[in-house]
């Protein structure tokens, strides 16, 4: 899950072309591809800029979308079509293509493909008959996805309210809206909590909160969206597995939720409100795992903390890091990265990275050895 890329930039031009649109919006296309890369637990998939998209890793739930349940130990492309954007979830993925039209594939035990059924796929299958697909986040067992218009839009496992309908129902296969706001900018679906942007800079999350990941000052749970705070400068967030963290536009990183791999960035036990990590930097992109998070910073220094089992933070170690640690000496990672069991990151050259476990391939570089610092991908040109 992802596992979740936030880009604070990105972020805020989707918000300010959502507060300039008003009224229903066609099936409108897409903006411009730009390298995106998804980790899941055990697989990873890429959007390279030109359009086209590749999986690699692990395969039992057809989450590769090539139409098999084999494993690949480098990349291979899925389809011919060309892609905006993909997320991946714990063995699932959903991204949109160029036209505006939302897919989803892989493991679908609880409807998280959205296609009416709880029938994996092996391929991409559409989500609804419509473009005007703007984002879209796929979690543990449940996915939500921002359309054109603003609206927020969520499906799959509902156990603890993570679709925000009020608990309405315990799964849906298909996708319902979240309240009537039309200002939603963003979203991240976790394992089984939700946050997500307004345009006007608020916070707001719901679900899970057993370990505080709702950043409300609670140890339950929430069935509808609840404002984290009274901040109105967020620029993205993204959930992992019990955690939580976001970037806000004065380049001040939060995190919160539970803390037992130092997966906040802070030392201590779980926090149920934002604390503040690396006082003093200027963050612009994090995105949350399992129970590693990693997040760039305004000179393109990439720094990871949290678990570290498998190599994840990058460093070289498999020591749990409390706080950021500095991956590598480059200067030049884009912010397009995920994290979760293993990491990926774009640099400036457009190269992809990975690194952490690899037990199923999953770092793509034709291997099966558990990677401590990041190899490069090769992407097939």
């Amino acid at each position: 899950m992802t596992r979740k890329t936030v880009i604070a930039a990105t972020m805020t031009l989707i918000a300010i072309l959502v507060a300039a649109l008003s009224g229903a919006v066609p099936a409108a296309a897409a903006p411009p591809a730009a390298a995106k890369v998804a980790t899941g637990y055990s697989h990873t998939c890429a959007v390279r800029a030109e359009g086209s998209l590749w999986c690699w890793g692990g395969n039992y739930s057809g989450q590769l979308g090539d139409g098999t349940v084999t494993s690949r130990t480098a990349p291979a492309r899925v389809g011919t079509a060309t892609w905006t954007s993909v997320d991946g979830g714990t063995s699932f993925n959903c991204g949109i293509r160029t036209e505006g039209t939302l897919w989803c594939w892989g493991s679908n035990s609880r409807g998280q493909l959205g296609d009416g059924t709880t029938a994996r796929k092996t391929a991409p299958v559409q989500v609804g008959t419509s473009g005007g697909w703007a984002s879209v986040s796929a979690g543990d067992s449940h996915t939500c996805a921002v359309r054109t218009e603003g609206t927020l839009w969520c499906w799959g496992f509902n156990r603890f309210g993570q679709l925000g309908d009020g608990a309405a129902v315990y799964t849906a296969t298909t996708p319902l809206q979240v309240g009537t706001a039309t200002s939603w900018a963003s979203v991240t679906a976790g394992y089984a909590h939700t946050c997500a942007s307004r345009t006007d800079g608020t916070l707001w999350c719901w679900g899970d909160s057993s370990m505080g990941q709702l950043g409300l000052g609670i140890l339950s749970y929430r069935t509808t969206p609840d404002q984290v705070g009274t901040a109105t400068n967020w620029t993205g967030v993204t959930a992992g597995y019990l955690n939580t963290c976001g970037v806000r536009a004065d380049g001040s990183l939060w995190c919160w939720g539970e803390n037992g791999y130092g997966q906040l960035g802070v030392s201590g036990t779980y926090q149920s409100a934002p604390v503040a990590v690396g006082a003093g930097a200027t963050w612009s992109s994090v995105t949350a795992g399992f129970d590693t998070v990693c997040a760039t910073r305004t000179d393109g220094s990439l720094w990871c903390w949290g678990n570290n089992a498998s190599g994840q933070v990058g460093d070289g170690t498999t020591t749990h890091r409390f706080a950021p640690t500095r991956v590598g000496t480059a200067t030049t990672w884009t912010g397009n990265a995920s994290a979760g069991h293993h990491n990926c990151g774009f640099r400036t050259d457009a190269t992809l990275w990975c690194w952490g476990n690899n037990d199923s391939a999953q770092v793509g570089d034709g291997t099966t050895t558990a990677r401590p610092a990041p190899v490069q991908v090769a992407l097939p040109s």
